[in-house]
């Protein structure tokens, strides 16, 4: 048997971070929870910030407590959420605290975007889906602000790229979260800066592009020193999540969608090259990057959030439920009372969601839920249902039908989504890992270290080592009822 490895895995989302170490025996992968952290937005008079310090603050802490418990990893890699950025100034400081991609400072900016540079032109330099929270409306409402950091900026960095630089001292982006900019080029393999320059934004702060897999160098000597691992060398995953998810898929043929389900839906398939079409442009598609050169098509769908948003309201309230229990509240709830839009402008960031779910419903000429159990069942249905209506249309832009879905990431543990999403797309659903992002990080260091030839050889990896839940279609006569109302409600609000 070969000898095992240890590989360390920063997994950063929109609520937590988390160290993972995945030890690989040459045969199976097993994952070790080493180190979690919060993360907490910061609300600041000019808006609503990442605290990055205390983030940076949690990885250091997660790579001494592996140290100190499980011995030096062959390498550390970090993924994070998209879109998001910082700016550094000519000694590399950092510029202001990064701006959440759920602030406020974007409204509107699109329809800035379009007088400059038309919709269509964006999206086939690009092939991002537009949503407003996108890196370009993020520069762009500097632009309009007339910030000054945008003239001071030496450096332009994603989340995960500024980690990495305060890691290594290297600046560059990564692919797959570069591609989440909307301003990134697929077919060029390069910055869409001519497009940046119609749009009024500076381009000289752009760092090189790297691939997923690149060997970043050695952990600093001041970090190094700190956490006591010496010169670790880090590892650029596919540093978005989601790419880093897609890369844990236990797929095992080509007729396959996935879903990395969490606070986002991210709904899609894996393509050789980008789908640039009309098509996918009426459909509001995006074309991420992933890994080994390859793209995801994909549409993003706000998912868990939307429950999420509800239990904290409802623990404010002094009704504090665990999702085991909303869970259990949904399934005894009358199936079928409403459907909403679950990529409805008014869910992106409500001060109170369940209110915004029951003026949506009556607004669309539906009764409204109003028990915790129905509302929680009614997102898991609206999701279920766009889920449906995401693989349709990716059925039709690939001309050819999708077999089995994957759903990976946290939601795969909701039984109940599975089951509905079965339910509403008429295919079966494997379920697993729950650890996708963190798994698919730690292949791509394994394959960067040379211990897996490919991509694939990792996927037949995953399926080895993590069990896997199936869920079967049932009956679908109500559900293709509430997809029809589903359907309607979107044509009628012009959403796509």
């Amino acid at each position: 048997m070969k000898q095992a490895i240890d590989l360390l895995a920063f997994d950063l989302g929109a609520g937590s971070g988390r160290a993972i170490l995945g030890r690989y025996d040459g045969d199976r992968l097993h994952l070790i929870d080493v180190h979690r952290f919060p993360n907490s937005p910061i609300r600041s008079p000019d808006g609503l910030h990442w605290d990055v310090q205390r983030l940076f603050e949690g990885i250091e802490q997660g790579l001494t407590i592996c140290g100190r418990q499980y011995g030096r990893p062959a390498a550390v890699g970090v993924d994070t959420w998209g879109v998001d950025f910082a700016l550094l100034g000519g000694d590399g400081e950092l510029l202001g605290q990064p701006f959440t991609y759920r602030d406020g400072r974007t409204e509107g900016m699109m329809e800035e975007a379009f007088k400059r540079v038309p919709r269509r032109e964006i999206f086939e330099q690009t092939g991002i889906q537009f949503m407003r929270m996108n890196t370009v409306y993020q520069l762009l409402s500097m632009v309009l602000a007339g910030s000054p950091l945008l003239e001071r900026a030496a450096t332009f960095l994603m989340m995960p790229d500024l980690f990495n630089f305060w890691l290594t001292g290297r600046a560059v982006c990564e692919f797959t979260d570069a591609t989440t900019t909307q301003f990134y080029d697929p077919r060029a393999r390069a910055w869409a800066k001519p497009l940046l320059e119609k749009l009024g934004i500076p381009t000289q702060f752009l760092p090189d592009v790297v691939m997923p897999g690149t060997v970043l160098g050695p952990l600093l000597p001041s970090v190094a020193n700190k956490t006591g691992l010496g010169g670790v060398p880090v590892v650029a995953p596919a540093c978005h999540d989601t790419g880093s998810a897609v890369a844990a898929v236990p797929a095992d043929s080509d007729d396959f969608a996935y879903i990395s389900s969490g606070t986002w839906s991210l709904v899609g398939v894996e393509v050789p090259e980008p789908v640039i079409t009309d098509d996918s442009l009426a459909n509001n598609f995006t074309n991420e990057g992933g890994v080994g050169g390859r793209f995801r098509l994909l549409r993003n769908v706000q998912g868990l959030w939307l429950v999420q948003e509800c239990r904290r309201v409802w623990a404010e309230q002094g009704s504090d439920l665990s999702y085991d229990e909303l869970a259990g509240m949904a399934e005894a709830a009358p199936p079928f009372s409403a459907v909403i839009d679950p990529d409805a402008a008014s869910f992106l960031d409500p001060p109170d969601m369940p209110t915004a779910i029951r003026s949506f419903c009556t607004d669309t000429g539906q009764a409204p839920p109003q028990d915790g159990g129905s509302i929680a069942r009614c997102i898991l249905e609206s999701l279920a249902l766009k889920h449906r209506w995401v693989l349709e249309r990716i059925e039709k832009m690939q001309g050819r039908p999708v077999s089995v879905v994957h759903i990976v990431g946290g939601g795969s543990r909701n039984r109940l989504l599975c089951q509905f999403t079965a339910d509403a797309t008429g295919r079966p659903v494997l379920a697993g890992p729950a650890e996708a992002t963190a798994v698919g990080n730690i292949i791509v260091q394994a394959m960067a270290l040379g211990h897996l030839s490919s991509a694939a050889e990792g996927r037949a990896l995953v399926r080895r080592s993590f069990e896997t839940e199936r869920y079967e279609p049932r009956e679908r006569a109500h559900w293709d009822e509430m997809y029809g109302r589903l359907v309607t409600i979107l044509g009628s609000r012009g959403a796509v």
